[in-house]
């Protein structure tokens, strides 16, 4: 008697015959919206926990002399944990997700679900100065790829689950689900169709229904609306918007270059114990870089600006508001860096909340100098430091429309969205004139891997070289005869061209029919002419490592050939057909766009 088919065989054979695969997707968003949003709860909770222990109930009132302490723990034992427990790398930033979509087809491993979780946590709870945002949405992102894998979801679904679970994440978080799908259209490229909006949709109801089940009403940045905006305000939002977009540039750039400067030592312990005394020496002397530090947003959003700074060397002095006016800018300063250098040691986080962070204090730093320079005319203080959070994150995201509904969910401030708008438009077009890509995507992009509204790109970055290679080519070598190739390889082959190699197989040059049809039948010949003699180069050579299929398509634009060779590792690996790659780019244009 025959065994009994497994149970999710037996699942998979009665979905197909009963539920449709639009259903199965919008059941497997809200699922995925779901495990999305208990991942954003596991993993706040857990802060939470930390930090309450460390600034509640184990150091008292002596917490301020921990300052130094508590960062360095944090990366000890996330480094620890990562090392000696996880022994895999914790990929933890959206950065990681788009480089799934586009260099492994949205396959993320599955132990990711629950490595960012456990890490993140850590570093932030022990004043790591990064957010759990970046963190929460791979949790999510991870959960989605183990579902999509065990309901043998196809390339295209596994994508829009990638963005329901951002989605889910992100509504979560902040309770704004509308700016939670603008974000996975955004950020992940996705192309919001009547087909993927209700998958995202019904994903971020699941995230927001499960935040008020868990969190209650309360939001991460409660605000109310008390100066409405004036017409005559309009020039300084203008400027706020370019001070943003500046800010923007020096926000990327200088993450970048932390990141690099810190690469030169090439020891783990090394770059630990450097970043470690670095984050700790800057939290010491500058407290409120302690955290995500969403506890100043919310006093500076209030209007107090010297309860947001805290206890500082400087205390003595913060009735002169320049002084206060310094100290918020060292903060628009040092926070990318502290960030940076987080991740440098170690810490598992984020860049989103630095983001709101820097966005915060810079609004709030500008209006209290053009409250202060003698103009005749006052902004609002609040008001700036809410619509400087949307200029920050449309300039370092580039994605003004996130960062619009976003800041207009999260505070109801739906009566700013003029400022908004041109704040964030203003900041973006700043940022996209100085860098081409966002700060998820620099590094993808600047490798031509990043996912785009570009349907023609995006289908060229997710086109796997190795799919179209043919390797059904005979290889002759220099030092062989007419004769002997007569014999041995176009008697016995079916193409027309012939790769010519050494003993290492290293490609010397390409020998076609076209090449020997004048004398391919002249047997005087054949035991005289050598085939170095009669070989020629590639107009164009492919090299697997480096080239992307879109680099593969200009050169056989630019070289008018029709098979290239393929070189790994510096060796013969093979030929690309133009006509396959055509072939195999037009299924997945069609698959792309059905998504």
């Amino acid at each position: 008697m025959p065994g009994k088919k497994p149970l999710l065989h037996r699942f998979h054979s009665w979905r197909y015959k009963n539920i449709s695969g639009t259903t199965f997707i919008y059941i497997l968003s809200i699922i995925t919206g779901l495990g999305a949003g208990l991942g954003a709860v596991l993993i706040k909770n857990f802060t939470f926990l930390i930090q309450d222990l460390l600034q509640g109930k184990i150091v008292g009132n002596y917490y301020y002399g921990f300052y130094f302490v508590f960062p360095v723990v944090g990366l000890v034992l996330t480094t620890g944990i990562v090392k000696f427990i996880i022994r895999r790398p914790v990929n933890h930033g959206v950065s990681s997700t788009l480089a799934a979509i586009s260099r492994r087809q949205g396959i993320l491993k599955r132990y990711q679900i629950f490595a960012s979780a456990i890490t993140a946590p850590i570093t932030v709870g022990f004043g790591g100065s990064v957010g759990l945002e970046s963190p929460t949405v791979v949790t999510g992102a991870a959960f989605s790829s183990y579902l999509s894998r065990i309901f043998h979801m196809n390339q295209a679904n596994r994508m829009l689950l990638l963005g329901c679970a951002a989605s889910g994440a992100m509504s979560c978080i902040f309770k704004a689900p509308i700016a939670a799908i603008i974000f996975a259209v955004e950020v992940f490229g996705l192309d919001l169709t009547l087909l993927s909006l209700m998958p995202l949709l019904l994903a971020s109801l699941s995230g927001i229904l499960t935040s008020y089940f868990f969190f209650g009403s309360g939001t991460i940045l409660p605000f109310t609306l008390k100066d409405a905006f004036v017409i005559s305000d309009f020039p300084f939002y203008m400027i706020l918007g370019l001070v943003a977009g500046l800010v923007s540039v020096y926000f990327s750039n200088t993450y970048f270059a932390v990141l690099k400067y810190f690469d030169r030592w090439d020891s783990t312990l090394m770059r630990l114990l450097i970043s470690g005394l670095a984050l700790g020496t800057l939290i010491f002397f500058i407290p409120p870089l302690y955290g995500e530090g969403f506890e100043m947003i919310n006093s500076l959003l209030a209007g107090n600006a010297v309860e947001a700074l805290g206890e500082t060397y400087f205390s003595n002095y913060l009735e002169n508001v320049w002084v206060v006016i310094a100290l918020l800018a060292g903060l628009v300063i040092f926070k990318i860096i502290a960030t940076a250098i987080t991740f440098t040691g170690g810490g598992v986080g984020g860049i989103f909340a630095t983001t709101l962070f820097m966005g915060s204090v810079m609004g709030n730093c500008l209006a209290k100098i053009l409250n202060n320079i003698g103009l005749g005319h006052q902004v609002s203080e609040s008001n700036f430091t809410l619509v400087g959070m949307t200029g920050l994150l449309a300039g370092v995201l580039h994605a003004p429309l996130t960062a619009i509904f976003l800041i207009a969910e999260i505070t109801g401030g739906y009566g700013l969205f003029i400022p908004l708008m041109v704040t964030a438009a203003i900041a973006y077009g700043i940022n996209k004139y100085f860098l081409p890509h966002s700060v998820y995507g620099m590094e993808l992009g600047l490798r031509g891997e990043l996912i785009t509204h570009d349907k023609d790109q995006a289908v060229l970055t997710l086109l796997n070289l190795n799919d179209v290679i043919e390797r059904n080519f005979i290889a002759v070598r220099p030092e062989m005869t007419l004769g002997e190739m007569a014999r041995n390889a176009v008697a016995k082959s079916a193409r027309n061209l012939f790769p010519v190699v050494n003993a290492d197989n290293e490609l010397m040059g390409v020998i076609t029919l076209d090449d020997i049809r004048d004398i391919m039948f002249d047997a005087t010949l054949y035991d005289t002419t050598l085939i170095k003699n009669l070989m020629h180069a590639a107009p164009e050579y492919i090299y697997l490592e480096t080239d992307t299929a879109k680099i593969v398509m200009r050169k056989f634009q630019e070289s008018a050939a029709w098979n290239l060779p393929v070189i790994k590792d510096g060796k013969y690996y093979g030929f690309i057909s133009k006509s396959k790659l055509l072939s195999v780019y037009r299924r997945k244009l069609v698959s792309f766009s059905r998504k």
